[in-house]
């Protein structure tokens, strides 16, 4: 406020000077609300302090709550699928050859060619269906205990087990198998040293008992296992059949190059086998491609079983069906992968006594393990799967038919599924 000054006139006593000051502070005070009094002095006999109550202010009432109203509909939302595109592809493979084609199979069948990740159906299904193979071995070899077979499978095949072309023709007629691998391991040297010439006699046997393709399994030793697949080519032209495997091993030995045109002059296909290394898969492609076409290639790029091994194998195939679509050329091959190799570990096939109650029967067990490694491998980009048990086979064969039939679940049927509870 304005500063505004009196000072009382000499000789005039202080009770005149506040009397007639008194009208010109109470001016003041209406004018300004306000006033600051300096150089003044108090003398009072006695000084009264009044301290006004406090009133606090009083809160507005609450508005009364309102009682919850139960939902009597859910609220309707909108989701937009997030499509993509991507810039890589998946090469298609023809596995097997009519006789229009040069063969003498009664089937054939194309995997690969995927523009999208595994089953995102959303964006665009799969252009073929996984396929599913079964094994076949040696009869003489079972015979003279020299390669042990789980009970669980046996059981299954035992009457047939002596004879390879029944054998397989019951895998395909009665389990269901879309390709039968015949398991030359006869030839190992450290098995029988089998010439691979009188070992590829099984296979023919196969060709002749079932019309689907058949793939010629090795024993693992890279150079008997390129003269055999030089042999097969040459037995069977024509028929585009599936030499197993092609390795880095037979590049090491000075085999590959020779083995690989052998396959593709008479028209088979390769499978590019390589231990869990994208690097090594890579480079194994590229020794192929200078005599085996992209469309006659299929990768392996190894299957472990069970636990940690499984989510190598997956985190592995993932990767490399990711690259494809990405572009990656070295890598968009369709992919093979063998659940089959769950056998390999005891956790499904020793006996409940061995294992402990927990366990459950090996009756049981192995098929379950085998079946879950197949799922993952299905769901990790797998286009061909090779088991060995007739419920994995059957069950693969479900799901597939299920994720491949988009629109085939019923959302009206599930969808009180939290309030559901286990009695």
């Amino acid at each position: 406020m304005p500063e505004e000054k009196r000072e009382r006139p000499e000789g005039e006593t202080a009770e005149s000077f506040l009397a007639s000051f008194l009208p010109e502070l109470l001016r003041l005070l209406a004018k300004y609300e306000a006033i600051e009094l300096e150089d003044v002095e108090l003398h009072a006999g006695k000084l009264t302090l009044e301290l006004l109550p406090f009133v606090p202010a009083v809160a507005p009432p609450k508005p009364p709550v309102a009682a919850p109203v139960k939902p009597t509909e859910l609220l309707e939302a909108t989701f937009e699928e997030p499509v993509m595109t991507y810039p890589g592809k998946v090469v298609e493979v023809r596995i097997g050859a009519t006789r229009s084609e040069g063969g003498s199979r009664g089937r054939t069948y194309i995997i690969g060619g995927e523009t999208n990740p595994p089953f995102y159906i959303f964006e665009h299904p799969p252009p073929h269906k996984p396929i599913i193979s079964m094994d076949v071995f040696e009869y003489d070899l079972l015979k003279a205990k020299k390669l042990g077979m789980p009970k669980a499978v046996k059981m299954h095949v035992k009457d047939v087990i002596h004879d390879p072309g029944e054998w397989a023709r019951r895998n395909v007629e009665k389990f269901g198998a879309d390709m039968v691998v015949v398991h030359l391991l006869s030839m190992d040297p450290l098995i029988e040293g089998r010439a691979p010439r009188e070992a590829l006699k099984t296979v023919e046997e196969v060709l002749q008992a079932v019309d689907v393709p058949v793939v010629v399994g090795g024993c693992g030793d890279p150079e008997v296992d390129a003269e055999a697949f030089k042999l097969a080519s040459d037995m069977f032209s024509g028929e585009r059949l599936i030499m197993s495997s092609l390795t880095l091993d037979m590049a090491e030995k000075g085999v590959l190059e020779e083995t690989a045109k052998a396959v593709a002059e008479h028209g088979h296909i390769a499978l590019a086998f390589t231990p869990i290394d994208l690097n090594l898969a890579r480079e194994l492609n590229r020794k192929l491609y200078g005599h085996v076409d992209r469309e006659s290639i299929i990768m392996d790029l190894t299957s472990a079983a069970l636990g940690y091994g499984s989510e190598y194998s997956y985190t592995i195939m993932e990767r490399a069906r990711l690259a494809a679509l990405m572009g990656d050329k070295e890598l968009q091959h369709p992919i093979m992968a063998c659940s089959a190799n769950t056998w390999a570990a005891r956790e499904a096939w020793l006996k409940e006594a061995e294992m402990g109650e927990i366990w459950g029967p090996r009756e049981l067990r192995g098929p379950m393990y085998e079946t879950v490694c197949a799922l993952v491998y299905l769901l990790a980009g797998a286009d061909w799967l090779m088991v060995e048990h007739p419920a994995t086979a059957r069950t693969l064969r479900e799901v597939i038919d299920m994720l491949m039939e988009r629109g085939r679940a019923k959302p009206e049927a599930i969808a009180d599924w939290a309030s559901k509870h286990l009695g």
